[in-house]
């Protein structure tokens, strides 16, 4: 009896249909991806003082307190500059942006300052008031300019309003 035998042959790897979809898909997925900017603002803690400081016209501490009905604009030694009051809006972030500017001019070493908040304010009332300090439009020549006011923010709690 005749026994018939297998041809045995090497198995060949098929891999054009993977090629073919890697070749599809990786285009497809660099084009759906979404590439988001990253915007970091470096924020510091205000430094503690062992000691009473000497009061001094160029020895400016800057202050913003956000208060529910209002934005106090004060020096931590000299106390109170100005009370913004809040508007129909909210928040009167232009008034505070041109009082900063203002500030500016009297004081152009100066790059601290330090924004306090209470507890219950909204995020995006203490970012508005950050960029109105940090930056503002100033007018040089014919232009107006952004300008740097006082990028070297520190944030922390309000103190408690006495009454």
């Amino acid at each position: 009896m005749k026994t018939r035998r297998l041809r045995k042959t090497a198995a060949h790897l098929e891999i054009t249909a993977f090629i073919n979809l890697i070749v599809v898909l990786v285009p497809f997925l660099l084009s759906v991806a979404v590439f988001t900017r990253l915007a970091v603002i470096d924020l510091s803690l205000p430094a503690q003082t062992s000691g009473p400081m000497q009061l001094t016209p160029e020895n400016l501490q800057l202050e913003i307190v956000i208060r529910p009905d209002a934005l106090e604009v004060g020096d931590r030694i000299g106390g109170l500059i100005q009370r913004i009051p809040d508007t129909a809006n909210g928040h009167d972030v232009q008034a505070l942006a041109q009082l900063v500017q203002q500030l500016k001019t009297k004081f152009p070493d100066k790059t601290e300052a330090t924004v306090l908040s209470e507890p219950n304010t909204a995020y995006d009332t203490l970012v508005q008031v950050m960029d109105a300090v940090r930056a503002g439009r100033v007018v040089q020549g014919e232009a107006v300019v952004r300008a740097e006011l006082f990028p070297n923010i520190s944030i922390g709690d309000a103190p408690i309003k006495q009454r």
